[in-house]
């Protein structure tokens, strides 16, 4: 009984971390993962900062919302399944009722140059120089390292498609394997994922089946829901990148084949700008316009169905694989290209579309000052920007 209430509480701790990090979580996946670097390793070590790299690592190699598949990672090793699920019903459910709402509501309405939002994107920014600088330190201590970083850095400037990140992260793998082979220094911390493996074969059997069977019903039946659940869960299963990737896939699947206009989707664009947690619940509006509310849920079920079945498929093979000695030079080379991809990011989209003049940059130095210098919390880093994004407005 005991440990059932330490379950239940733990669940409840999860629910109530993950909910006011959806509410206050603003600038997309990188951003995203400063916030859970800040919150759940360093505030409160729920892993080590090896196992959070190689967890983000992981979920770079896998399709999907890059952010919301390690936030279900931590919920998983925190509380097994029932934790990936609570972490991530926390962090997405805000911003799924905020865009199902926009939908019912707010179609039409023009938020997408509201000076609010430009000052979130300029807390983004603060963020995640602040989690990069905090991952570099610990992630490319030596000048290999660094060049590697550096290397992916480059790469994933001037290339920016669909599958550079992949690419650049097995080359970063074979060129630590390469560099760290001869390595036999560990400093992992035990790593227990308690999921079994039986369980995981089965989540990955049905994430491919579903991706080959969805297809076949869909023309079989030509129900609408099936034709939705369909689209929305291919465009999870096959984007690598994150969510300003599965953007253009969505709007190939609904606007050419006449299920919303244009500028029906812009606007909705707009507004899933606008809220916190992931982009890609930007799937909730559409679904909402198509059908509903219940379309809404719908779309948000079908959109992060293949992340679940994913981080439940291979995280229980990961620990294993990560301790391998044979591996964990690939690892080494694996974590340091992460990092160059961060910075990659930072840059583009995120700077640019953020520091457009030199009072721009002066309120993200105010916001990374007290992020990082002043300790202040991120909710409240988060409130002064938006403040401090309408006040310029005004000037």
């Amino acid at each position: 009984m005991k440990k059932q209430n330490l379950s239940f509480k733990t669940l409840m701790e999860i629910l109530f971390i993950s909910t006011r990090l959806g509410l206050t979580s603003f600038g997309g996946p990188v951003a995203h993962l400063g916030y859970f670097h800040n919150e759940y390793i360093r505030k409160r070590k729920w892993l080590d900062e090896k196992s959070y790299a190689d967890l983000v690592a992981l979920c770079q190699f896998l399709p999907g919302p890059a952010s919301s598949q390690v936030g279900i990672g931590i919920g998983v090793m925190r509380a097994g399944v029932l934790g990936g699920i609570v972490s991530f019903i926390g962090f997405t459910l805000p911003s799924v009722i905020a865009l199902i709402v926009f939908a019912l509501i707010l179609q039409g309405v023009d938020v997408a140059d509201a000076g609010w939002i430009h000052g979130l994107k300029i807390v983004a920014v603060a963020v995640v120089a602040h989690a990069i600088l905090g991952m570099a330190q610990k992630l490319t201590p030596d000048l290999k390292r660094k060049t590697l970083a550096l290397l992916a850095l480059v790469i994933t400037l001037l290339w920016q498609t669909a599958f550079t990140q992949v690419g650049v992260i097995l080359l970063a793998a074979f060129i630590g394997f390469l560099l760290y082979k001869e390595n036999t220094h560990t400093d992992d911390a035990d790593l227990q994922v308690p999921i079994s493996k039986p369980f995981a074969l089965i989540c990955l059997s049905l994430f491919f089946g579903l991706l080959v069977l969805l297809p076949i019903l869909r023309e079989t039946t030509a129900l609408n829901w099936i034709a939705m659940f369909d689209s929305f869960y291919r465009s999870g299963s096959l984007v690598f990148g994150g969510g300003h990737v599965v953007l253009p896939l969505l709007e190939r699947e609904f606007v050419p084949t006449g299920w919303m206009s244009e500028e029906a989707f812009l606007a909705g664009y707009g507004a899933a700008q606008a809220v916190p947690g992931p982009l890609f619940t930007f799937a909730a509006y559409l679904g909402a316009v198509m059908n509903g509310w219940q379309g809404g849920l719908l779309a948000t079920i079908a959109i992060f169905l293949p992340a679940f079945l994913l981080i439940f498929g291979t995280l229980p093979f990961w620990d294993a694989l990560r301790r391998n000695p044979k591996i964990k030079g690939s690892l080494m080379g694996v974590n340091a290209a992460v990092v160059g991809i961060l910075i990659s990011a930072f840059y583009q989209p995120i700077w640019t579309s953020s520091i457009l003049a030199p009072i721009d940059f002066a309120l993200a130095a105010i916001l990374f000052t007290m992020l990082v210098y002043y300790k202040v919390p991120p909710w409240i880093v988060v409130i002064t920007g938006a403040i401090g994004g309408s006040l310029m407005t005004l000037i």
